[in-house]
């Protein structure tokens, strides 16, 4: 058995199921090693994709999701994916194949310091060396899924992935736990409370790894409390609840912040600033208790009765035990307030409009269908218009928030549940970026529509420079004629009113592999919802 042999036997262990990844020189000893294992290698069309790809996976399963790539170049272009999963909070593995050991140091073609490369963007570089790989991966894994759960990056020199193995697979580390301060909490909440008119609750990030959503549903409920999400905290709590009050940040960010303004205190269960910054929300001085698996950052303003790193779990269930406290809310407020919501989420337009092509989908997408979305005007929209009671169906990158994300997301999304439906929402910039990774789906014949909500601009910089006054420039990209019939060999159709967009949906779910409906939307009514 050689390293690489090794490094396979390792991942299958850990439940790994997919490496994403482009082949070259370096790389191919690892994927001859997961030709004969249960392990399979899916070739993307980007190193970038590749780590996207595994960036979803790690926030969908909780095992570490693996990408690879060749020195140089191959690991800059894995970055920006592996950044996703940094600033995302999802387990990954980063593999590096670089030349042999003796070369390390030497300034040759393609060479750069991989380790300096990835030391920002990961929880953890490793160096593997004949006689330390197995001891390498298995702290890679452990450190991976550590809370808060990321990316760690591995360089594996080719003669280190091509040497004997000398050793067996070292034990995975245990992960530690939070301190269990629930009784310490649970009584800081209940001072708070008793000391509030209008509390309100949100959720975030931190929250998608809990397992005690019902148990916090229960509080609450018992204490009458509106709750407000991030963009990754959507489906957590459900929506369809009557103390939902909306996603900050958003699309009507505004109507949203006046709600939440409203509140005298924040009660904070498992969110995570690097979401959203506490300061661009929380009107200053509102007492504000942070219960998560991290201690918060001190800010200018921010005025935290409770601020301790904490078992999250066990403090949900400590809240849920809570007697109720008295407030001044009532439910036809937070019915107020969200009907306004909803009403100014859809302004009036003649044209096709992107709120029309979303109410549309959610009609026809199955409740437990999962949604990948792209970065773009169109992501505070659907944030904010979008509604889900079911977790991990809607997918996005937020902390990190780059382009590109989307159909990547997806492509993993179908590989994990291939039995549930999965859709992919791109803009016309995002699809340009990524529209190679169609070859991919066609490969591997994964039924996921692709719509690209085509209104000919990089909407999100021009509603961007709109708000500054500023003249439209570098944002225009040209809406083409007529749809071409296929991509790549993915068939595509075209949609220009809400009509044709319904049939073409029918036609798209109705088929067995890949599909792109190109929906030709006004850009204007983004200039009505994204920053107001």
């Amino acid at each position: 058995m050689n390293n690489s042999d090794l490094i396979v036997r390792t991942l299958e262990q850990a439940g790994v199921h997919w490496v994403f990844g482009i082949p070259s020189g370096p790389v191919l000893p690892l994927i001859e090693a997961l030709r004969q294992s249960s392990v399979a290698f899916v070739l993307t069309a980007t190193e970038t994709s590749a780590a996207f790809m595994a960036s979803a996976v790690g926030y969908l399963t909780g095992v570490p999701g693996v990408c690879v790539s060749t020195l140089g170049p191959g690991a800059t272009n894995l970055t920006t994916g592996v950044g996703s999963a940094w600033l995302d909070r999802a387990p990954l593995l980063a593999i590096t194949c670089n030349i042999a050991t003796t070369w390390l140091e030497r300034r040759i073609q393609m060479r750069i310091d991989h380790h300096k490369l990835f030391e920002p963007l990961t929880k953890a570089s490793l160096a593997c060396r004949q006689g330390n790989v197995g001891e390498m991966f298995a702290q890679a894994i452990g450190i991976a899924i550590q809370e808060p759960p990321g990316p760690v990056h591995l360089d594996l020199p080719e003669d280190v992935a091509q040497g004997l193995a000398l050793e067996a697979r070292s034990s995975r580390i245990t992960p530690t736990m939070a301190a269990d301060l629930s009784t310490d909490a649970a009584a800081a909440v209940a001072a708070a409370l008793n000391n509030a008119k209008r509390p309100l609750l949100i959720t975030g990030l931190t929250f998608t790894r809990s397992a005690a959503s019902r148990s916090l549903r229960r509080f609450i409920e018992r204490q009458n409390i509106p709750f407000v999400t991030t963009l990754h905290g959507k489906g957590f709590l459900p929506e369809s609840h009557a103390n939902f009050a909306g996603v900050i940040g958003r699309a009507r960010r505004s109507d949203v912040k006046k709600f939440t303004d409203r509140a005298d205190l924040i009660l904070a269960v498992g969110y995570d600033p690097i979401e959203i910054n506490y300061e661009e929300w929380v009107k200053q001085g509102t007492p504000i208790v942070h219960l998560s698996g991290e201690a918060a950052e001190m800010g200018n303003g921010l005025n935290f009765v409770w601020n301790k790193a904490c078992d999250l779990d066990g403090a949900i269930t400590a809240l849920s035990r809570m007697d109720a406290a008295i407030n001044d809310w009532s439910v036809h407020e937070f019915q107020d307030h969200r009907g306004s919501v909803e009403q100014a989420l859809r302004p009036a337009s003649a044209a096709f409009a992107p709120f029309q092509a979303l109410d549309i989908l959610r009609e026809k997408l199955s409740i437990d269908g999962i949604l990948a979305y792209d970065v773009g005007a169109h992501t505070h929209q659907i944030a904010s218009q979008w509604r889900t009671d079911h977790p991990r169906t809607l997918l996005a990158t937020n902390g990190w928030s780059s382009m590109g994300y989307g159909m990547p997301a997806a492509f993993a999304a179908k590989l994990v549940h291939p039995d549930r439906a999965v859709v992919c929402i791109v803009g016309d910039g995002g699809f340009q970026m990524t529209a190679g990774e169609l070859a991919l789906a066609r490969r591997l014949n994964l039924a996921v529509p692709v719509i690209v909500l085509n209104d000919g601009w990089l909407g999100l910089m021009k509603v961007k420079q709109e708000k500054r006054n500023y003249p439209h420039s570098g944002v225009h990209l040209g809406v083409p004629p007529d749809s071409p019939p296929h991509y790549f060999g993915v068939p595509c159709r075209a949609a220009k009113s809400a009509n044709e967009f319904r049939r073409v949906l029918d036609w798209a779910f109705a088929l067995d592999g890949p599909s792109v409906v190109e929906a030709y939307v006004d850009a204007e009514t983004y200039s009505a919802t994204v920053f107001d």
